[in-house]
C-alpha cells in the first residue's frame, strides 16, 4: 500500500490504528503520520519497519508515532503491540530503544559536562582565554606559537559549538574549572 492508499483507507474505514512504514513508494511514512495526527479524531499509528535506525525511532516519535516495531518480532508480539496502541499506550521496540536510550545518555553526559571533549591542552588554553588573555599572551604562557593558539581555539569553539571567546569562556566559568 502506498501512502495515497493508506490515507484514503483512513478516510474510508475510521480505524483506531494504522500500521505504517516509515518508507513507502510515493511519500515518506513519517509525513503520512503527521498528516493523520493532524486530524481530529485520528488514528493511533504503529511503525511497524525493517529499519532499526535511531534516527528514524527519534523521527518517528517527533511525527507523533505512538509506536516503532521491528518486522521481524513474532507474530503474537506485533499482535501485542497493535493492542497496546489501541488501548492508548506506546510501544517501541527494545532493540531500538537501547539503541536511542545509549545515544541519548551520551547526549546528556555531553550536555552536562560539555568540556568533556576537549583535550588537556585545549582546556588549558580554554583557561587562559577564560582568564582574558590574548591569543599572543596565551602563547607566550604555554610556549606555543599564536598560530597555534587559534588553532586550538578553532577545534574549542568546534566541539563547545560556539562562535565566539565570550561563549567559550562562559561555558568554561559554568563548567565549574
Amino acid at each position: 500500500m502506498n501512502a495515497a492508499e493508506a490515507l484514503l483507507a483512513n478516510r474510508e474505514l475510521r480505524p483506531k490504528v494504522i500500521l505504517l512504514d516509515v518508507r513507502l513508494p510515493d511519500r515518506s511514512g513519517l509525513e503520512v503520520c503527521r498528516e493523520l495526527k493532524a486530524q481530529r479524531d485520528g488514528p493511533r499509528v504503529l511503525f511497524l519497519t525493517s529499519f532499526a535506525d535511531n534516527q528514524l525511532v527519534l523521527a518517528a516519535m517527533q511525527a507523533g508515532g505512538d509506536g516503532y516495531l521491528l518486522k521481524d518480532n513474532e507474530p503474537r508480539d506485533i499482535v501485542a503491540a497493535i493492542r497496546t496502541v489501541m488501548r492508548g499506550g506506546s510501544l517501541f521496540d527494545p532493540v531500538v530503544t537501547r539503541a536511542v536510550d545509549r545515544e541519548l545518555k551520551s547526549a546528556l553526559a555531553r550536555a552536562a559536562e560539555p568540556l568533556a571533549g576537549l583535550s588537556d591542552q585545549e582546556r588549558r588554553v580554554l583557561a587562559e582565554v577564560a582568564a582574558g588573555k590574548t591569543d599572543k599572551d596565551i602563547a607566550v604562557a604555554m610556549g606555543l606559537q599564536p598560530k597555534t593558539v587559534r588553532n586550538y581555539l578553532e577545534r574549542v569553539f568546534e566541539k563547545l559549538g560556539v562562535n565566539t571567546r565570550t561563549q567559550a569562556a562562559v561555558l568554561f566559568d559554568r563548567s565549574g574549572r
